[in-house]
């Protein structure tokens, strides 16, 4: 008789014993399995839910860039359209008396403009150098403030930027509202000043300030004019962005450095508190966006150290259920051998094998294992389906690499925990089972 039909005969004659330990196998194998897919389903959803917080950070961030862009641009545009706010005057210039007339009485070489725009300055942009002056306009009787402007001065280290105001040509002049209305006067009208004719090449609009009454002309026309060859009293700028709370004194110190003995003043506007804003909603923003992104690691820590320490809850359980299965395994083994005791007697006193009785009861335990597998395997995959939703979208059949592992190990540790019932029973001598039973 050979060693596979002993071990068919012994599985059909112990039908209750076989099944008790194919599902005992099946238990531990289903273990395994369940303890996988929660693992599985457990790193899926928190990469899900690290996924979805990276793409709002993301989405945040890029909103955030968009709108403080247009924001930057509004500002920018609204800020140009003020004009100037920054204005240096040469050493020794009362400021009351600018204060008082509006323009400054001493004068400065025009070069100082020039040497501003050379210097490394970061503060200020949009150089302009002006001269300007109160009087009469003699062939008009009428008092109106003379400005003398050219191109702006572009910075040597920055990419040139579109000037502010666009400057005048030679030959012509600029009127303010009050003096263009009130004379009658039109774009592409000529007029005489003071002595010498000039073509009006714009008209503008109410301000309702100095400048309607003002006469914008070409600064060296305005110097000749005024006999101020190569001076200016005013150079003209707007300062850049700056988040800095003393941000005048920062002006001052830098332009100090470069033009000693100058002075500088700042003129109020409403672009530079909406800067302000813009640079305090810029920290917000950003600071919201750093707490997004460490909130993110933060989770991603706390998902590995969950990990880590949910793994090895279910490495214990595990562990235990597994050793509680090869427990029943060998007591079900060992009672199998008891039952069978005169039988394995008859067999070895018929010339079998102490051999092929010990290959016949392991084989039936490579059997059990095996069959338990199987059976666990198969009843897993049929409702994948319906755990699927349960399991946050984790797909069972992704252990499926897992599966020659457990085919193997499992037949194996059945074996292991079977080995000593089975030496054991299979080494009794015949007969002294027999002259028992």
């Amino acid at each position: 008789m050979n060693v596979g039909r002993l071990i068919i005969l012994e599985i059909m004659h112990r039908k209750l014993g076989f099944a008790l330990a194919v599902a005992t196998v099946a238990t531990s194998v289903a273990a395994l399995v369940a303890v996988a897919a929660l693992l599985g389903a457990h790193d899926l959803r928190t990469t899900q839910m690290l996924d979805e917080m990276n793409a709002e950070t993301d989405r945040m961030e890029e909103d955030f860039t968009r709108e403080m862009k247009a924001y930057e641009d509004g500002v920018r545009k609204t800020m140009k359209g003020l004009g100037f706010n920054v204005f240096i005057f040469p050493e020794g210039q009362e400021l009351d008396e600018v204060y008082a007339d509006g323009f400054a009485s001493k004068t400065m070489p025009e070069t100082y403009a020039n040497t501003l725009a050379e210097s490394k300055i970061v503060t200020v942009n949009h150089l302009l150098p002006s001269l300007t002056r109160k009087l009469k306009w003699p062939e008009r009787e009428r008092i109106v403030i003379l400005i003398g402007i050219r191109g702006e001065v572009p910075i040597a280290h920055r990419d040139p930027k579109k000037p502010l105001i666009d400057p005048v040509q030679r030959g012509r002049v600029v009127l303010g509202h009050e003096l263009h209305r009130s004379l009658g006067l039109q774009e592409g009208n000529s007029t005489t000043f003071m002595g010498r004719e000039f073509t009006i090449e714009k008209c503008h609009s109410e301000r309702g300030t100095k400048d309607d009454v003002t006469i914008w002309m070409h600064l060296e026309e305005c110097q000749e004019l005024l006999g101020e060859k190569g001076r200016i009293n005013a150079i003209k700028a707007l300062e850049c962005n700056c988040a800095s709370i003393d941000r005048l004194g920062e002006i001052r110190r830098e332009i100090a450095a470069i033009l000693p003995g100058t002075k500088v003043i700042e003129t109020e506007s409403k672009a530079l508190a909406r800067a302000e804003a813009r640079n305090k909603a810029k920290k917000l923003s950003q600071t919201a966006i750093a707490a997004k992104k460490s909130e993110t690691a933060n989770l991603r820590a706390d998902r590995e150290r969950l990990r880590l320490e949910d793994g090895q809850k279910y490495t214990a359980l595990l562990t235990v259920v597994i050793l509680v299965s090869m427990i029943w395994i060998a007591f079900l083994a060992f009672s199998n051998s008891r039952d069978r005791q005169s039988e394995i007697g008859i067999l070895r006193a018929m010339g079998i094998s102490t051999g092929s009785i010990l290959a016949a009861l392991m084989g039936r335990a490579f059997l059990v294992g095996l069959a338990g597998t199987g059976l666990t395997l198969v009843l897993a995959v049929l409702p994948s389906g319906v755990l699927r939703e349960s399991l946050h979208g984790f797909e069972l059949q992704s252990l499926v690499g897992y599966v020659p592992i457990v085919l193997f190990s499992v037949p194996a540790l059945s074996c292991a925990a079977s080995w000593l019932p089975a030496l054991q029973a299979a080494n009794r001598d015949p007969a002294t089972i027999l002259r028992n039973e």
